[in-house]
């Protein structure tokens, strides 16, 4: 785990991440399944609880009216059981849900609710591959980093993570936890290999100094694998957590958030300061 600055004041919290298996069509059936989950974290002592991208619904989607028809408002029956888990166990919870905006659009969305009900959401910015198809809108606002009972917490969805300007926005503006709701397909890879989402998601934390949370999902939908690579990740890029790909399971960890806030790598390095973002700019007839 990684270590706390010499007379920090600890920020200790038990995370869980959820790796369940949400089956498209069945959203009663879902919502089960998320309770049971948030349930099992809750008395493990976990007060962060990550659920996996579009936990509510499914993911493989047949088509626009598909999706349309099990995205839901703000308001919406999912969004309200949140609230009230999170009210009932003292919870942060963060999960990912189909959006039914107020514009028309439908979003893959996620959102971050407390005991006192709805405090932020997010549209996913880059969509993957048939998220584009099936009707999701992208988003364009960044990611909420949100000061909770149990630190400063932020959050992206999925492919999001893959972008390093992206999940940096987040840690400039002082996340010390970022939460991953993901869905991540099941690619070969060479054997003895850890799964490069993983290995991405690692890279987030180390080049940030913070802590990263991703809730996968797992089973076979519609002919889709999931990996099921739901990890904890600590401020140094090392997972706290035990990989149990392609298992339906309950994962807790506990880590000390303060250790996200000292953002030094030696005496003479901070991987924040050390920055010079003049040189990064691109000229802008360079400029695609």
């Amino acid at each position: 785990m990684a270590s706390t600055a010499p007379g920090a004041p600890s920020a200790e919290v038990t995370v869980a991440v959820c790796q369940i298996a949400p089956r498209v069509g069945d959203t009663e059936g879902n919502r089960r399944r998320i309770r049971t989950a948030v349930e099992t974290a809750a008395g493990r002592g976990a007060r962060v609880v990550v659920l996996p991208e579009l936990a509510a619904t499914g993911y493989v989607f047949a088509d626009a009216e598909e999706l349309r028809a099990v995205a839901e408002p703000l308001d919406g029956a999912t969004l309200r059981e949140w609230e009230a888990l999170a009210a009932r166990h003292d919870l942060v919870v963060v999960g990912g849900f189909a959006e039914r905006g107020e514009d028309g659009h439908v979003y893959n969305a996620a959102a971050l609710v407390d005991p006192t009900g709805l405090r932020a959401t997010y549209r996913k910015a880059h969509l993957w591959n048939g998220e584009k198809t099936w009707g999701f809108s992208p988003g364009d606002t960044p990611p909420p980093v949100v000061d909770t009972p149990y630190g400063r917490i932020g959050f992206m969805v999925c492919y999001d993570l893959e972008f390093p300007e992206w999940v940096r926005r987040a840690a400039l503006d002082g996340a010390e936890l970022l939460c991953g709701p993901v869905n991540w397909p099941l690619y070969p890879r060479p054997e003895g290999e850890r799964p490069g989402e993983i290995v991405r998601v690692q890279a987030d934390a180390s080049v940030n100094r913070m802590f990263v949370a991703v809730a996968d999902r797992t089973g076979t939908e519609r002919g889709q694998d999931w990996l099921g690579g739901s990890a904890v990740i600590d401020a140094d890029g090392y997972p706290v957590t035990p990989l149990r790909l392609g298992e339906e399971a309950v994962l807790t960890a506990t880590v000390d958030l303060a250790a996200a806030r000292d953002k030094a790598i030696s005496e003479r390095n901070d991987v924040h300061a050390d920055r010079r973002p003049a040189l990064y700019a691109r000229p802008s007839e360079e400029r695609s």
